[in-house]
């Protein structure tokens, strides 16, 4: 493949989605083509998966289908943008990618990571990050944010669901460490966003897009 492919990870309200916009002008600005995208979503149907997943009316969704949901939607994101987005040699930046299976089914449902992992292989197409980045911050105040004024289905869990989410993640990066990088996201937002900003330019210059 010759694009390079990204993904932010990190509890809900860790500022995430607003770095990886601020990525895409950064990359604009460079004249660098880029593609901005999220999970679950990313595509027609996988939106459509999203909604189901995210409806606070499906309370009776078991967390098995759940898993499987969330892994549909991510091999249709693989088939139809997130490979032929590489193949073209563009850069994915991505909202979210299999960590997050990993950490919230994975450990949170408490599923296991090996069986979520299992599961999401067969749409991956043997597709890998270049770069994860970990944004780090205590769930505790990520989701105070996300739900003061409501939030979907995931997000009221409730605290101790997020805070296993978080241990989660710190387990799937000691599990898992190859190409992650791990941000203070309790930091003001053009901190992190410079923090960001120098470990993409590091892989650009490796993978030589710009010496």
């Amino acid at each position: 493949m010759k694009g390079i492919f990204i993904t932010l990870e990190g509890p809900d309200g860790s500022g995430k989605s607003t770095i990886s916009n601020l990525i895409g002008d950064y990359f604009a600005k460079l004249g660098i083509d880029y593609v901005i995208t999220r999970e679950p979503g990313g595509t027609q149907i996988g939106e459509k998966i999203r909604e189901i997943i995210v409806d606070n009316e499906n309370k009776a969704m078991g967390a098995e289908t759940e898993a499987l949901l969330f892994a549909a939607s991510r091999a249709q994101h693989v088939h139809e943008k997130i490979l032929p987005s590489l193949e073209e040699g563009k850069i994915v930046i991505c909202d979210r990618f299999l960590f997050s299976s990993l950490a919230y089914q994975g450990v949170g449902r408490g599923l296991g990571i090996d069986r979520v992992k299992m599961i999401n292989e067969f749409g991956l197409k043997g597709v890998k990050p270049d770069l994860i980045i970990f944004f780090d911050c205590d769930p505790k105040l990520t989701i105070l944010r996300k739900t003061k004024n409501g939030g979907d289905r995931l997000e009221l869990l409730g605290s101790e669901f997020h805070e296993k989410v978080y241990e989660g993640y710190k387990e799937i990066i000691k599990k898992y460490p190859e190409n992650v990088e791990i941000v203070d996201a309790r930091k003001p937002k053009r901190e992190v966003y410079e923090e960001v900003i120098k470990l993409i330019d590091s892989l650009l210059k490796k993978k030589e897009v710009f010496q």
